[in-house]
């Protein structure tokens, strides 16, 4: 198969090149190559969407056609040129959406099949960045089924994406949180859902859709778990036993701890019940499709390996510090929250095991 990639060089577009050249495919990545570098052992055209006739470096394979091509695009007008300078050479079309197309993250279960997404965005609206990152993610969906044809289009909604090279730090956080030890504030509920997908399931996922002709909207994603059981499968995997103690959302609140990303954030905790539906997705039908999941501690430990790198205690301990800050909780604003939840009259009257991980 010849497989091209718009991008390729940054996370979840290098994993697809990476798989797809490891399965014998002849692969071309288009991409500016400023945001690292693409897989080796792939052909590498440099190309520039976001600016006026930046495509031209397609101009070098006019004449050449591709079975498939998969496209991360976020912007309409990137989407647009992209098949505008490709019309009539590419066969099959995978487009990464983005689960934040859906309208109702309340309701649990819902499908991919039939869930109602947001509006698009607006013909001037370019900058997918905010609020408008859903409604322009549903502006390209349809941009890439009328000008391919939605019987060649498989449109992937990945949600949260993990795994090593992940630049967003969500699931990191919690690699090196579990890996420091000792008391450690988890967020919620054990019972409450965690749902997300290793980069290297969800690449190999596309390039099986590209090879097979699936089409149709599915959500990239995995089954949800309880978090607790995350939390256990990861400290698993990065060879931890901390101990878990677990406060609820109203008093993280109280204390500007935040959810899902970002300074003084726990990652993958979003408030209930107004977001009971983002990690409840029901993901049979990619699993039906082909999707498969490597366990979380296998994702957990490839993770902290890419992590650690080559730095030696010192250098880790300061990258650590640094990542927490920027990702998550600083150690010293987590430990001040534990001391204030346990400094709760209601604690002291009745003191609550920390010891649950879920396990």
């Amino acid at each position: 198969m010849r497989l091209l990639v718009l991008g390729g060089n940054v996370f979840l577009g290098r994993a697809v090149a990476s798989h797809a050249r490891d399965a014998g495919h002849d692969v071309t990545c288009a991409t500016r190559g400023e945001s690292g570098s693409p897989a080796s052992g792939v052909r590498f055209v440099p190309i520039d969407r976001g600016t006026p006739g930046g495509l031209s470096g397609l101009s070098g394979l006019a004449g050449e056609t591709f079975d498939a091509v998969v496209d991360v695009a976020r912007r309409p007008s990137h989407v647009r040129a992209a098949l505008a300078a490709l019309a009539g050479r590419t066969g099959h079309w995978s487009y990464v959406s983005s689960c934040s197309v859906y309208a109702d993250n309340a309701t649990p279960g819902q499908r991919a099949d039939g869930a109602p997404v947001v509006p698009a965005a607006p013909p001037d609206v370019d900058d997918a960045t905010g609020e408008m990152y859903g409604p322009c993610k549903v502006t390209c969906e349809r941009l890439v089924q009328d000008g391919v044809g939605a019987d060649r289009v498989f449109l992937c909604r990945a949600g949260l994406i993990v795994g090593p090279e992940d630049p967003s730090g969500r699931f990191a956080y919690w690699v090196r949180r579990l890996a420091r030890g000792g008391e450690v504030l988890a967020p919620g509920h054990p019972d409450e859902p965690v749902q997300f997908v290793d980069v290297r399931d969800l690449a190999a996922w596309l390039v099986a859709a590209a090879e097979s002709g699936l089409s149709g909207p599915y959500d990239g994603i995995g089954a949800p778990m309880p978090r607790g059981r995350f939390l256990a499968e990861v400290a698993a995997g990065v060879g931890a036993d901390p101990s878990l103690t677990w406060v609820h959302q109203e008093f993280l609140a109280a204390h500007d701890v935040r959810p899902w990303m970002g300074e003084r954030a726990l990652p993958l905790w979003l408030p209930l019940p107004e977001y009971g539906g983002f990690m409840t997705r029901d993901s049979s039908p990619a699993l039906a499709a082909g999707l498969r999941m490597r366990d979380v501690a296998t994702t957990a430990r490839d993770t902290l390996a890419w992590l650690v790198g080559g730095r030696d205690a010192g250098e880790w301990e300061a990258a650590d510090r640094e990542a927490a800050g920027r990702h998550g909780l600083r150690p010293d604003d987590e430990a001040a929250v534990l001391r204030a939840w346990h400094e709760r009259p209601e604690s002291r009257e009745r003191p609550e095991s920390s010891a649950n991980t879920g396990r």
